[in-house]
């Protein structure tokens, strides 16, 4: 019988075993450029926002009379005369988004572009103008990179062909050949007819087109079908490879004029801050009216970050993680080919207050300069007594700073939003710990699931804590993750090496996410995560 030990070692040496994902066809001076852009706009848009329904998934289990108006009735009545979108790429530069991802076509089936394969198009509408290529001037206009959104599925055409609405594998184009030439068709469209694209997005099943838009335009940057993509949530584990982290600011990607919970502006800086630190780009989504404009509570949040990123882009742009992503309320990112460091104070400072922070995974040199951007560390405003200049030590504990919140942003001086510090000709005090993510075994007749991990390196810590962490996945989509993480027991570790916890109550059958999890002083360390169906 094999000891415990040795059967998670077997655990993790079969998840190690599994056979590797074939490397993205991006190329890498592409991912560079991707890495650097840091924040995008997706626009969600369909005729379908004129009911204020989640985007095109009401056609999934509808009755073939809502079907039918739907297809029919809908298209007649989308007319946005207040379509401008020279004020919505104006509003993504002034925001500080570096590109864009329009949706050419959702899962309806519906294409906002002038097309030759189908009627359900906007050309087919009262409004009859091809909407994509003004979007794609506009944006052209102000600098703003093009990027197109591009939905694998294609409901109308399934409703067309007899077939049940469902987003099922078998109802995609790599299992459906005519639906396969029927998308290969539209995206050469998208391809020929726009000018220059840079970058896509696929959702669904994209086997057999991602690679047939790489053979027409070899330097796009696939997003989601080419790089690890998240809808709703940041990936735990920092990443030398880009990824992209979509949100939506209330709950709908679409359209949605009532009951639609709205993140705060504050909390989608956080989101920035974060994604960045990561290693990966935000991608924030609006969703215009009927009419087509992007609403006044979206505009509004873009605008606050708009003051933020005006002040504070220098954090965001050309970046890439630091050693450790965050201690406690202080976020990281370091300028990509220069030794300078920035810090997102997450916590509340007010106008005129010194702080005191100190740095654990920052060490100064003869040559560090520490300066609050935005600032000029010379002066508070009405207030020339008041010493404004930043200053700094380095002692054995870390990098001791105090500044002066000095510039005033509101009338009143308010201002919730993180201030960034930045520290230039810096080294690492500290490297962070790491963990991995085992394998998982399953007893269908007790109904427990091991859950395996391995602690790889303490960086120089006596001791650490380490645990796992589980979610379901049930009804969620591809890449969508909006349940919270449940966390196992936690057990302290001196040494490197496997360890397990045993889970009760998780459904047969279903769909879940695990990872493992190291708590260092600092911070929590997440390894891979990954899938797992109970079956």
């Amino acid at each position: 019988m094999k000891s415990n030990a040795c059967w998670i070692i077997c655990l993790l040496t079969c998840a190690v075993a599994l056979p590797a994902q074939p490397a993205p066809a991006n190329r890498p001076d592409r991912l560079e450029w991707f890495q650097d852009q840091g924040f995008g706009m997706f626009i969600h848009w369909s005729m379908d926002g004129q009911l204020g329904v989640v985007i095109s998934h009401s056609m999934a289990g509808a009755s073939g009379d809502y079907l039918k108006r739907y297809v029919e009735e809908l298209p007649r009545t989308f007319n946005p005369e207040k379509f401008n979108p020279r004020a919505w790429a104006r509003l993504a530069k002034v925001a500080g988004m570096k590109y864009v991802m329009f949706t050419t076509k959702h899962h309806s089936g519906f294409c906002m572009f002038d097309t030759a394969t189908t009627d359900f198009s906007v050309m087919n509408t009262p409004f009859k103008r091809d909407i994509l290529a003004e979007v794609v001037k506009a944006f052209r206009e102000q600098g703003i990179a093009i990027g197109f959104y591009f939905s694998a599925d294609d409901f109308h055409w399934l409703y067309a062909h007899g077939k049940m609405i469902d987003r099922r594998p078998e109802l995609m184009p790599p299992s459906q050949p005519e639906l396969l030439a029927y998308a290969r068709t539209q995206l050469k469209e998208l391809m020929s007819n726009y000018g220059r694209v840079d970058l896509m997005f696929f959702d669904g099943q994209s086997k057999g087109l991602t690679d047939y838009v790489w053979s027409l335009a070899p330097d796009l940057v696939i997003t989601s079908g080419g790089m690890k993509t998240t809808e709703q949530h940041i990936a735990g584990t920092p990443s030398v490879e880009p990824f992209e982290a979509c949100f939506t600011m209330g709950q709908e990607w679409n359209y949605r004029p009532t009951n639609d919970p709205y993140k705060t502006a504050a909390q989608m800086i956080g989101m920035l801050i974060e994604t960045r630190a990561r290693g990966g780009n935000l991608l924030l989504n609006v969703g215009p009216t009927p009419d087509g404009e992007i609403p006044l509570e979206q505009e509004n949040r873009l605008r606050e970050m708009a003051l933020w990123n005006f002040i504070n882009g220098e954090a965001i742009y050309g970046v890439r993680p630091w050693v450790v992503t965050n201690e406690g309320n202080y976020w990281f990112t370091k300028k990509k080919d220069a030794g300078t460091v920035y810090v997102a104070v997450r916590e509340p400072w007010k106008y005129t207050e010194r702080k005191e922070i100190r740095l654990a995974s920052v060490r100064a040199t003869a040559a560090t300069e520490v300066s609050v951007l935005g600032q000029s560390g010379e002066l508070i405003e009405y207030q020339p007594q008041v010493d404004a200049r930043t200053t700094w030590k380095q002692e054995a504990g870390g990098l001791h700073i105090r500044a002066v919140r000095a510039q005033r942003l509101y009338t009143s001086g308010f201002w919730p939003n993180p201030v960034v510090l930045k520290i230039t000709n810096v080294k690492p005090a500290l490297e962070s710990p790491k963990v991995a993510t085992g394998g998982w075994k399953w007893d269908s007749t007790s109904g427990v699931t091991t859950l395996a991990g391995e602690l790889v390196d303490l960086a120089g810590a006596a001791s650490l804590e380490v645990g796992l962490q589980y979610r379901s996945l049930k009804g969620q989509d591809t890449n969508e993750r909006t349940l919270p993480w449940v966390s196992t027991p936690f057990v302290r570790r001196s040494v490197p090496g496997f360890f397990s916890v045993t889970v009760k109550g998780l459904e047969a059958g279903e769909a879940y996410e695990y990872r493992a999890v190291v708590k260092h002083p600092l911070l929590s360390v997440y390894g891979e995560e990954r899938r797992v169906v109970l079956k």
